[in-house]
Parts: structure tokens; C-alpha cells; sequence
């Protein structure tokens, strides 16, 4: 059964900028598969003419290797880069909540339901996403349009892909607690 478009409902990309991608000082793990998937879910919102709220990090914390003000590479990649009718929210945190618009933004124009694409799986997409649900927001991360790095653990490499299934593993518990999950086809597939 299709879904109806409704105005509730707006697509929030979490940090899909320029340091992530090969040449940047943080790259991840297939990052342009993930921004390709990420590109369409936001071309569909735009299409149906639906919201879309852009997250860019800046890190102005002593000692923060990329995202810097004064670096190309916090700017918003180009396969995402918003539209001037496109909310663009600055963050210095993880959590796109902490100390930003976002909440008082969302409840302005009235949106419950947020679909979620973004960098880095484990760390801003995660808080972001349990901080949403804490706020009252029902979310849905786009599978396939999350991606992070490798991690070190206890002298092991853990692979980001493993990671970024354990984390939306973990919030898609108990039956989508934190998250409902989809990649960008099925998604768009609903409606």
C-alpha cells in the first residue's frame, strides 16, 4: 500500500561533507555510494516538493583534525549540497540537537518524522537519531546512505561496514525504538 506525501515528514542529512571523501582529512568507507543513495532520497523530497534540513559540523574544538572553518572540506558535498529553500543547520557536537535551531526548527514547522541520511554512522548519525526519538520525532535511516570508518579496537581492526550494521542494529531494537529502517529504494518505493 503507497503512502501519501505529507509535509510532516523531512529529509535530514547529517555531515555528507567534503573531508569524508577521498582527498579529504577524515575519509570514509565508500563514502560516494552513500552520498549517491543519500542524493536520491533527497532528489525525491525535492521532487514532492517535500523539507529537507542540511547538518554541516564544524569542528572548533582545540585539537580538531578536520570539519575546520576555515578548511574546504566542511563544506557540503556537492552530490547533497543544499538548495536555497533548504534549511542548513551549523553544529559543533554530535548530536545535531546539542546547542542549535534544530529542535526549535522542527517543531516550527510542525514535522514529526524525520528521514535520515548521513557521516558518520557511530557517532553523529547515532546521536542524532536517539536524540530525536527522545524529542518525540519517529525517524527512518536510510541504510544505504550511512557509511563511517574503520575502527581500532583492543589492537583489532573492525571494518565500517560491521559497525554500521551493529549501530542500526542497535537502533532499530525492540522493534524500531530509536529507528525504522530502509535503504533509499525501498523508501521511495512507498510512495
Amino acid at each position: 500500500m503507497k503512502q501519501e506525501i505529507d509535509n510532516k515528514t523531512a529529509f535530514l542529512i547529517i555531515d555528507i561533507q567534503t573531508d569524508y571523501f577521498p582527498g579529504g582529512t577524515m575519509e570514509l568507507s565508500a563514502p560516494n555510494e552513500a552520498a549517491e543513495k543519500a542524493g536520491k532520497v533527497v532528489s525525491f523530497f525535492r521532487k514532492n516538493e517535500m523539507p529537507g534540513i542540511h547538518i554541516q559540523h564544524i569542528g572548533v574544538q582545540e585539537g580538531a583534525t578536520f570539519f575546520s572553518p576555515e578548511n574546504k572540506g566542511a563544506a557540503i558535498h556537492q552530490s547533497v549540497a543544499s538548495l536555497e529553500t533548504e534549511k542548513v543547520i551549523v553544529k559543533n557536537f554530535p548530536n545535531s540537537f546539542r546547542e542549535t535551531e534544530l529542535l526549535d526548527y522542527l517543531n516550527e514547522k510542525s514535522i514529526s518524522n524525520l528521514v535520515i541520511c548521513g557521516m558518520m554512522t557511530d557517532v553523529c548519525v547515532s546521536s542524532t537519531t536517539r536524540a530525536s526519538m527522545d524529542f518525540g520525532f519517529h525517524n527512518t535511516i536510510i541504510t544505504d546512505a550511512v557509511t563511517t570508518r574503520d575502527r581500532e579496537l583492543n589492537g583489532k581492526v573492525i571494518p565500517a561496514e560491521q559497525i554500521t550494521e551493529s549501530f542500526l542494529a542497535g537502533l532499530n531494537a525492540l522493534g524500531g525504538l530509536y529507528a525504522a529502517l530502509e535503504t533509499s529504494k525501498s523508501y521511495i518505493k512507498q510512495y
